[in-house]
């Protein structure tokens, strides 16, 4: 059969090329958008307590007014999430945080014979932006971690907690170790973890694509000022991925140490059945 090419066909042939272009530029284009992906997400450890303290400084414990002694931080967390290839703030989301004090303690913990205290915990609303604020100090380390916050995001709807995200943020080395030069931090020994060998830091995310070098993606953007520190982190919830598992044994004190192997315990922790 003979076409004639001044038939409709190639016109058609040509619509057809073009919407195939299209589709494949409009998928490029896609891909490249949906490169950014959500934060790693961290066990949360054992010494997480949800004390149900709403505020900005964490350095006072409400139970007898001290403050923890120790370096100043300023810390802005911004929380975004990540929905059709799009970030937007998170807002209305409960950040909390907790971390041990320059002594490597956590408190509320029995096997830390910190029961009753509620030092340096807390958490704070996102604002419209998905701004939360906190006023700490820098933490200090314990055995087989490197130096860390922990953090958890949590979403409610009609009361009812609908999302959950637990991670860990990381310093770093080099400033940490200029913070350690002071007190009440250089009464300490060396620390035998720094980021390089902290399984945490260098594993893999419990949610999402990451698989290596988790941590580099939650370094904290940090500032040293005359008489205190500022630091600045953001994180990415992808709800799609659903909330991170809780693993036992992991941020607190149960975390990898070095070589790969479960990393030593806070100062005073006696495992179970030990």
């Amino acid at each position: 059969m003979k076409i004639d090419k001044d038939t409709s066909v190639f016109p058609l042939r040509r619509q057809v090329i073009k919407a195939f272009a299209g589709a494949a530029l409009a998928g490029y284009a896609r891909a490249q958008q949906c490169a950014t992906v959500g934060s790693p997400s961290f066990t949360e450890g054992p010494y997480f307590v949800d004390e149900d303290l709403i505020r900005t400084d964490i350095r006072v414990d409400p139970s007898d007014g001290s403050v923890q002694a120790g370096y100043p931080l300023s810390l802005a967390i911004n929380v975004s999430q990540l929905k059709d290839c799009a970030l937007t703030p998170l807002t209305g989301a409960y950040v909390d945080i907790w971390h041990c004090n320059a002594a490597g303690v956590y408190s509320d913990i029995g096997a830390q014979t910190s029961i009753g205290k509620r030092f340096l915990r807390g958490y704070q609303p996102t604002d419209r932006h998905g701004n939360a604020y906190f006023l700490t100090v820098y933490p200090g380390w314990y055995m087989g971690r490197a130096v860390h916050i922990h953090v958890k995001v949590r979403v409610f709807s009609l009361g009812a907690e609908s999302y959950e995200f637990t991670s860990q943020f990381f310093m770093d080395d080099a400033f940490t170790d200029d913070v350690f030069t002071l007190p009440p931090y250089n009464t300490r020994g060396s620390r035998d973890t720094r980021n390089s060998n902290d399984g945490i830091y260098s594993g893999s995310s419990s949610t999402g694509t990451i698989t290596t070098g988790s941590g580099s993606y939650l370094l904290l953007k940090l500032n040293k000022n005359a008489s205190w520190a500022d630091a600045q982190a953001s994180l990415i919830c992808d709800l799609s991925l659903g909330s991170s598992p809780d693993q036992s044994g992991g941020g607190g004190g149960g975390g990898m140490g070095p070589g790969g192997g479960m990393g030593g315990p806070p100062p005073g922790f006696t495992p179970p059945g030990a």
